[in-house]
């Protein structure tokens, strides 16, 4: 985890807040983690094992896990698939590895797999993403917000800044279907089904290409995001 900015005053927290375990071995980064989640409205409980998570889940209720990878005796990776096969609690695993076969593995058992380092404000909005999972989408509001990026359904116009960022007219139609359908997975074969290619692997092409109109690193995309065996779905702020 990169340097934080100098703590504000933390807020009296909402009776809904979302409350995270935060499982690391390493105490400076626990700490680091606790005191950036509480300062953005999140509860926070820390363990520094697999052992004493296992004591906070039997006594507490959590929102999600985040899980530390390489920590002393019991494996993050092992964590996770007992918390996954037991429970339904959405569960961020963090390393500082980052080979495919880790990788790949973690995504398997996992919702989300970041490495160290990473930038604070990424992995806030990597965990509100898993968050909001599943929970439906309120309003058709007529613009959606990805960090800096803005997107105005109606009129398919996106802006950086307040500045225009253009696209192509099949990068304005599948951002207005996204948009429309933010939260929700959609599968290849219905966005290529009115491509004129026909192939689900040009979709893919045409992803990366949106990707990095609208993510500050498309090699690790926070918004457009591939779906393991369903598609793509688009998250926003």
């Amino acid at each position: 985890m990169t340097s934080v900015s100098a703590s504000r005053k933390i807020e009296p927290l909402p009776d809904d807040a979302k409350h995270i375990l935060v499982v690391d071995d390493d105490l400076k980064i626990r700490d680091l983690l606790a005191r950036y989640l509480l300062e953005n409205g999140f509860r926070v409980t820390t363990a520094e094992d697999a052992l004493t998570a296992r004591s906070a889940m039997r006594g507490l209720a959590f929102d999600l896990i985040l899980l530390d990878v390489m920590m002393p005796g019991e494996s993050g990776l092992s964590l996770a698939k007992e918390i996954k096969s037991t429970t339904m609690l959405p569960v961020c695993l963090l390393t500082a590895r980052a080979d495919a076969e880790q990788r790949i593995e973690g995504l398997e058992i996992s919702d989300e797999y970041i490495t160290k380092p990473f930038e604070p404000r990424e992995l806030l909005l990597r965990l509100r993403n898993i968050l909001r999972r599943g929970q439906p989408v309120t309003g058709p509001a007529d613009e959606v917000r990805m960090g800096s990026y803005v997107f105005y359904i109606a009129r398919g116009e996106l802006k950086h800044d307040d500045e225009p960022v253009k696209l192509t007219e099949r990068e304005r139609d599948l951002l207005r279907l996204f948009a429309q359908r933010r939260g929700t997975p959609i599968p290849r074969h219905e966005l290529s089904s009115d491509d004129n290619t026909g192939s689900e692997r040009a979709i893919d092409v045409q992803i990366n290409r949106l990707r990095r109109k609208i993510e500050t690193d498309p090699s690790n995309p926070a918004y457009l995001q591939t779906v393991r065996g369903k598609g793509y779905i688009l998250y926003t702020d």
